[in-house]
C-alpha cells in the first residue's frame, strides 16, 4: 500500500511514519510533505497514493486548500487537534479522522476500517466536509477564557487577548495591559478554537492576535521577523512557507 503523509510538524510526521510501519509493515511511505504548496506540487507530478494521512493545519494554511487547487481522489484519514464538533463533520461525510496525540491502536483501527470499506474520497465529498466544517466553526469560535490568576479566577474576553506562547511545555496567555495567565491547553488545542481571521499561528511557539503585531521585518531566506507588543523576544520568525499566508492574513 502506497501512503503519503502530509504533516508540518517534523516530529509528528516521523511518529506517524513509525506508527504506520508498526501497524502496516508492508506499507510504502511515498513521502512526508509539510505544506499546501508542497502537496499541490507533489500531486501535479505523481500518481495518486492508495491512502493519505493528512493533518488539517499545515505551515501555510488549512489542508482543505489542497483539494481546491488540485485533483485528489485518494481516500483520506485526517489527523487533527480540532474539537468534537469538527470531528462530527468528518464522520458524517465518511472521511475518517484521528485525534492527536495519535495512538497505535487508533491508527490500526482506522487502517482496518479503510481496508474493509475502501472509502472512495472524491473532490465533491471533500467539498462537503469543508462546507460542513466551516459552517459549524463559524458559530462556535471561542469568545472568552476562564483562567486562574494569582489566587483567583478571571474571565478574559478573546478580544482582549494579545498573544499566547509556549515556554518549557507550558502555555501562557498575555492580555491587554500585559497581564499574563497560565493556560491548561496546548497551542494546537487553543488555535483550533480561535477564529483564524483574528489569530495567526506565527510558529510553533507563538499564536498572535493582529493587534499584537508591533513590527515586521524581512529576514534571511524569505522569512519574516516579528516583534510583539509587551514581549521581548528577538527570535520570533514566520517561515518562508507561511510568509505569504501571514501577509494575506494581515491584509497586505
Amino acid at each position: 500500500m502506497k501512503i503519503l503523509i502530509i504533516e508540518d510538524e517534523p516530529l509528528a510526521a516521523k511518529r506517524m511514519e513509525s506508527l504506520m510501519r508498526a501497524v502496516l509493515p508492508e506499507a510504502h511511505i511515498l513521502g512526508k510533505l509539510e505544506s499546501i504548496r508542497a502537496a499541490v506540487k507533489w500531486f501535479e507530478n505523481n500518481p495518486q497514493p492508495d491512502l493519505l494521512l493528512m493533518d488539517i493545519q499545515l505551515a501555510d494554511g488549512l489542508s482543505f486548500e489542497i483539494f481546491q487547487q488540485v485533483a485528489v481522489t485518494a481516500p483520506v484519514i485526517f489527523t487533527t487537534a480540532y474539537d468534537e464538533y469538527a470531528l462530527r463533520a468528518f464522520k458524517v461525510n465518511s472521511v475518517d479522522y484521528l485525534l492527536k496525540p495519535i495512538e497505535e491502536e487508533e491508527l490500526a483501527a482506522a487502517i482496518e476500517k479503510f481496508k474493509s470499506q475502501q472509502i472512495p474520497t472524491s473532490q465533491d465529498k471533500i467539498g462537503k466536509v469543508l462546507e460542513s466544517f466551516l459552517s459549524k466553526q463559524a458559530t462556535e469560535w471561542k469568545t472568552r477564557f476562564f483562567l486562574k490568576h494569582a489566587n483567583r479566577f478571571e474571565v478574559v474576553e478573546t478580544a482582549d487577548v494579545l498573544y499566547l506562547f509556549a515556554e518549557d511545555k507550558v502555555v501562557f496567555l498575555v492580555a491587554e495591559g500585559g497581564k499574563k495567565y497560565f493556560v491548561d491547553e496546548t497551542l494546537d488545542e487553543i488555535e483550533a478554537k480561535l477564529n483564524p481571521k483574528d489569530f495567526f499561528r506565527i510558529n510553533r511557539k507563538y499564536l498572535a492576535q493582529v493587534g499584537a503585531i508591533a513590527r515586521i521585518e524581512p529576514h534571511f531566506n524569505g522569512r519574516l521577523k516579528i516583534s510583539l507588543y509587551l514581549r521581548e523576544d528577538n527570535d520570533i520568525f514566520v517561515s518562508r512557507e507561511k510568509a505569504d499566508a501571514f501577509k494575506k492574513w494581515l491584509g497586505a
